[in-house]
């Protein structure tokens, strides 16, 4: 599914809560209940969030990601946005990693009118869509593919990236934490996401307003390891202090 602005906010407020009831969230919005319930069904079976008797929370898993294809219908419009925001800041004639992630393959997209870039990436779509970018040069990470989402992963993936030392490392997330741990559910991932974090001059992230508060397993980073964070609408408290704090930029797509 891709939210409507209402779903969107009342996942926002579940994610900020971990836990709310029907009632609180009718009040919230100035909705009826029904109005509520079929937002928390359409949210629910997406994978969103988790119901209760008279309720709802955030998903208690923390091993496993939702499905491939539902991640890349969710959000289309703000992670358009939060492309077109990353590919302005870009200049011709940078190296870049991208990894895997629906996200980062809209950076991809946005990518393909700009000029003598290296792009490094173990994600079989980035290199798809920006092969038809003719003043592009694309490396392809060596490794293991997970076939749900053409992801490269693994040992030989990493010693690959480590290979290099390029001006932007551009990561997708799972979650971002209240700790200010940026989280993913595949170690094999995880391993990778290291390497580039630590094998690029700026670190860049690039996460929708979903992310914030949702939990994930393995942690990939910390806020103070990144340097700027790119998502679609203001994340909840206490995120903007943490990065405040941490020295992260904060940008927000119009």
């Amino acid at each position: 599914m891709n939210p409507n602005p209402r779903q969107n906010d009342l996942l926002q407020e579940v994610r900020a809560r971990g836990s709310v009831s029907v009632e609180a969230l009718a009040e919230r919005f100035g909705v009826t209940l029904q109005t509520v319930r079929r937002d928390v069904q359409r949210l629910a079976e997406a994978g969103l969030v988790a119901r209760f008797h008279g309720g709802v929370r955030v998903p208690s898993s923390t091993t496993e990601n939702i499905a491939y294809r539902q991640r890349q219908a969710m959000q289309a419009d703000g992670k358009a946005r939060i492309a077109r925001a990353i590919a302005a800041r870009i200049p011709a004639g940078c190296s870049l990693i991208l990894n895997l992630g629906t996200t980062t393959e809209a950076v991809a997209h946005a990518l393909l009118n700009h000029k003598g870039l290296r792009v490094i990436t173990n994600n079989l779509n980035v290199a798809t869509i920006l092969s038809d970018n003719p003043d592009c040069e694309l490396v392809m990470v060596g490794g293991s593919v997970r076939h749900r989402d053409r992801g490269v992963v693994g040992e030989a993936a990493v010693d690959f990236i480590r290979q290099f030392k390029v001006d932007i490392g551009l990561i997708g997330i799972s979650g971002i934490e209240s700790d200010g741990s940026l989280r993913d559910f595949d170690y094999r991932e995880v391993m990778v996401a290291r390497a580039i974090v630590e094998h690029s001059r700026e670190v860049w992230v690039a996460a929708d307003a979903t992310k914030f508060n949702r939990p994930a397993m393995a942690e990939v980073a910390r806020l103070q390891h990144i340097d700027a964070l790119f998502t679609d609408a203001r994340p909840p408290e206490p995120f903007p202090g943490l990065m405040t704090d941490a020295g992260v930029e904060l940008v927000v797509a119009d």
